[in-house]
């Protein structure tokens, strides 16, 4: 682009060629005056209204400040005041517990002072009564943590009652304390007794069960079977080891139903009712031995007798 500039003052005319650079530096000049010019402008703005209104703004700034602190901390006391009511209820409910954990101590058998052996502290309470205060979030973390001992505490109780009481069971149900067979006993007694045989004086070491042939014969407790075989005298025979060195014995059985080294439990079918053996006629003979010695089965069986479904004594009829 050229300009040619006359005027007065100069003798000839002058010409000036203005290139896409001049006119690039013009517009970067042009634009940096609109920025300083605006930011000036903003500033001086600011600053006096800041002036006016500051007064002003820090009031309403420090009122929002003191409502947000103030809802803040109804916020937390709310919540401080719920979880104490909350703990109030745990502590209600871990007195309960302490009435069931010493009733079932009574029923296994738990002496009270084992019982409280648990504890933290000593049962013994007392003190002047003061009203209730609001508790701080202090005290209430205090409170929480001994009451989480407690309850610490009385789970180790009660799981040792459980303990006892599944140690009981466990006890229980390897004793022969069920009838091998629902059926009228005892046909002949434990003792001494005139042999039906050879009609001397001879030794009873079981008790019989009358019943008729296939009648099930049921494990009287839980355990292994070691001996399962035809005997001379016994006929059919099974040996069931409850550990303890004791063990019982079915005999004269018509058919058994087990193997040896076989578990059982308590009232499972392991053989059927015969006349197998040195027998007169269908029943079981059912023995207890413990190390080897045969015990009177009245002493277990005694137990069963009143049992539900169980058949009253009887003392009639055959002779083994």
């Amino acid at each position: 682009m050229h300009i040619i500039l006359v005027s007065d003052r100069l003798a000839t005319a002058r010409s000036i060629t203005l290139t896409w650079r001049h006119a690039f530096m013009f517009a970067a000049a042009l634009f940096a005056s609109v920025v300083v010019l605006s930011s000036l402008f903003s500033y001086v703005t600011v600053r006096h209204a800041a002036e006016i209104r500051l007064p002003f703004l820090q009031d309403l700034l420090r009122t929002v400040n003191a409502e947000e602190a103030q809802r803040s901390k109804d916020f937390v006391r709310g919540n401080l005041n719920a979880m104490a009511v909350k703990l109030g209820e745990m502590q209600a409910q871990l007195l309960r517990l302490d009435t069931i954990g010493e009733r079932l101590a009574g029923m296994a058998g738990v002496k009270p002072q084992e019982l409280r052996a648990f504890d933290a502290k000593p049962d013994g309470r007392g003190g002047p009564l003061l009203l209730p205060a609001a508790m701080s979030s202090t005290d209430l973390q205090r409170a929480v943590d001994t009451l989480a001992n407690q309850v610490e505490a009385k789970s180790d109780a009660i799981s040792m009652i459980e303990s006892q009481m599944l140690e009981d069971r466990i006890r229980k149900s390897l004793l022969p304390t069920s009838l091998p067979v629902e059926a009228q006993w005892n046909a002949s007694t434990y003792g001494w007794r005139v042999d039906p045989f050879t009609g001397e004086r001879a030794m009873h070491e079981g008790v019989d069960f009358v019943a008729t042939p296939g009648t099930t014969i049921r494990a009287a407790a839980a355990g292994v079977v070691i001996s399962a075989e035809r005997h001379p005298q016994y006929g059919n025979l099974v040996e069931i080891d409850h550990g303890k060195e004791l063990i019982t014995r079915y005999a004269h059985a018509s058919k058994i139903l087990v193997k040896p080294g076989q578990l059982v439990k308590r009232g499972q079918k392991v053989a059927e009712v015969g006349s197998t053996g040195r027998s007169t006629g269908p029943h079981l003979h059912f023995e207890v031995r413990i190390r080897g010695l045969a015990q009177n089965p009245d002493r277990f069986l005694r137990m069963a007798q009143n049992a539900p479904g169980s058949l009253t004594r009887n003392t009639s009829a055959a002779k083994h």
